[in-house]
């Protein structure tokens, strides 16, 4: 069941006032990557079994991706997290704070800078590179690394949206990943669903935000 579809702008608001009526952004991101994860787990028999490589981005939808490693960790997953990028550089604090939880976890294996230098067959790649607020060409180390979940043979899994596809228009950069099931978070964004070959299976799902916080926007 998928209800009225938003703006990415609207969406951005929407966040915005749910985290000034209290409900902060870190709460969003872990509720986000708790629905991701829950999906997940409904399409794979046995997660314990299963190699799972993570790569996320600097922002948020990254973030996002840091939260579901350490669920995935906790069912029992081999999870591998690659940071495309310097984890000094990580761009907010909420996800900052869920890489920190990372870098304590011995059951989840960390590779930060972009390196795609890695001993690791995926059964299921995670793609939390880039969410909604894609803009121009996509540059290294973000290409290399849609190329290769794009080149891997594995079921594949975008949190937000497809890195490379706009969720507000449906259109894509230069490049783009092919995924089989996409979750976003809250209400569908107006271009997601046109992009079915893109998303693979596409669920919006609530990550808790006050229905309040849509007051003026929507």
């Amino acid at each position: 069941m998928i209800d009225m579809e938003i703006t990415v702008d609207q969406m951005y608001n929407i966040e915005n006032k749910g985290h000034d009526m209290g409900f902060l952004k870190k709460f969003m991101m872990e509720n986000a990557g708790a629905a991701a994860v829950r999906r997940l787990l409904e399409k794979m028999d046995d997660v314990q079994s299963k190699n799972i490589l993570i790569f996320v981005g600097l922002g948020n939808n990254g973030g996002d991706g840091l939260v579901m490693a350490r669920h995935l960790a906790g069912y029992g997953a081999k999870v591998m997290v690659i940071l495309l990028g310097s984890s000094d550089k990580i761009k907010t604090e909420e996800s900052s704070w869920n890489w920190k939880i990372l870098q304590k976890m011995s059951s989840v294996n960390l590779i930060s800078g972009g390196s795609l230098k890695f001993d690791f067959k995926p059964d299921v790649i995670i793609d939390g590179i880039l969410g909604t607020g894609i803009s121009g060409e996509i540059l290294e180390p973000y290409a290399s690394a849609i190329n290769f979940i794009n080149d891997a043979n594995c079921y594949k899994f975008a949190v937000d949206v497809p890195s490379g596809l706009d969720p507000q228009t449906g259109e894509t950069a230069n490049i783009f990943t092919k995924c089989d099931m996409t979750v976003t978070f809250h209400k569908m964004k107006q271009g997601i669903p046109k992009r079915r070959d893109l998303t693979g299976e596409l669920f919006a799902e609530k990550i808790g935000i006050p229905p309040e916080a849509e007051d003026g926007i929507l």
